[in-house]
């Protein structure tokens, strides 16, 4: 199969204004503000970001959030929270920041805390969370994952061989399969400054093969040792930052001012830590996902989610999801909550922010 290298280059909108003196990333698409923080992983973390902006009149109209070996990368996109127009303001950007930045910096005694990330123009939302995590080399914190983290049956084998006949060095992948696994490992590649000239995509449910033929953008291959495990840390890093075991919470809720405040307390007071999050507001209604687990890293016990929806159902509504796929317990939480399950893409959020 022909492949070239994927990914949209990073481009400037009509519109889009920069603050290039700025630690935290801060740009303005349409009438969306967005922010970039990327960071030491901590319980509670996204709740206090949430607070802060709520506090300063913002209103929360999308975000993507990831962690990766103890780290955090999230892409915000907030407005004013009563003109809903971007915010443009100097003075008021300059508050937010800096106190996004003290929320950042966390232990002092370490020397990637509080390391945030600034992006011209904007992007696809996960192609810049990758590039955030790359830039901000959590590929080379693998020593830190847990079991807990990432267990063994999702860790992908990786190997990158010779093709010296052809020009060529071969990327082979082989992991389980899952939604937008070619686009993390091509958009990474492509970061790396490979091209991809030719690839073999497989699956036999549930496990995906998947091999690259790739050169460097000057025509060399892979000649070194520690080139190739680099590519292959960084690789690995790239799968499994998009993984999360354990539960997912979907909440459905009309949006207001401080939702997403309100709903990370709450997780944080019912000792939930947030490994993903995926938010979006379409029209009145906000659909928030929550990928959670123990803030010591244990299984989140049921009693705690009864406690959540106890708290929460008199005004959202509350889905709860076994991950990965287990259909047998998909299906009994489904029918638990007396709703179905709501899917959507964040990717598309972008064209309806821009529209």
């Amino acid at each position: 199969m022909k492949q070239q290298a994927l990914g949209p280059k990073a481009h400037i909108k009509d519109g889009v204004k920069a603050w290039p003196s700025k630690q935290v990333g801060v740009h303005s698409v349409g009438d969306h503000t967005a922010i970039e923080l990327i960071g030491r992983d901590r319980p509670g973390l996204l709740s206090e970001i949430s607070a802060v902006l709520t506090n300063l009149r913002f209103n929360v109209a999308a975000a993507e959030v990831w962690t990766h070996n103890r780290r955090i990368a999230c892409v915000v996109y907030v407005n004013d929270d009563t003109t809903c127009r971007a915010v443009d303001d100097p003075t008021r950007l300059s508050t937010m920041e800096e106190q996004l930045k003290n929320i950042l910096r966390g232990c002092e005694d370490d020397d990637k805390v509080g390391r945030t990330s600034f992006s011209m123009g904007f992007t696809h939302v996960d192609r810049r969370l990758h590039q955030m995590f790359f830039a901000d080399r959590d590929y080379e914190s693998g020593g830190v994952t847990t079991e807990a983290d990432h267990p063994s049956s999702f860790k992908p084998k990786i190997t990158v061989e010779g093709c010296e006949d052809k020009g060529y060095s071969v990327v082979n992948v082989q992991c389980k399969d899952r939604a937008k696994l070619m686009f993390d490992i091509v958009c990474t590649l492509t970061d790396m400054q490979y091209v991809v000239f030719h690839a073999t995509i497989s699956s036999d449910a549930p496990y995906a093969s998947q091999e690259y033929y790739i050169r460097h953008m000057d025509g060399c291959i892979l000649d070194t040792e520690g080139e190739k495990e680099r590519v292959i840390k960084c690789l690995e890093a790239a799968i499994l930052r998009r993984v999360s075991e354990g539960l997912s919470l979907e909440l459905c809720a009309k949006d207001r001012v401080g939702l997403l405040s309100e709903v990370t307390r709450i997780l944080r007071e019912n000792g939930l830590s947030v490994s993903r999050a995926g938010v979006t507001t379409i029209g009145e209604q906000a659909m928030n996902v929550f990928y959670v687990r123990d803030a010591s890293g244990n299984p989140v016990d049921m009693k705690t989610i009864e406690s959540l929806r106890k708290e929460i159902g008199h005004t959202m509504m509350l889905n709860v999801k076994k991950n990965p796929v287990n259909a047998n317990k998909e299906t009994q939480d489904q029918a638990s909550t007396g709703w179905a399950k709501t899917g959507f893409f964040f990717g598309n959020l972008f064209e309806k922010l821009l529209a």
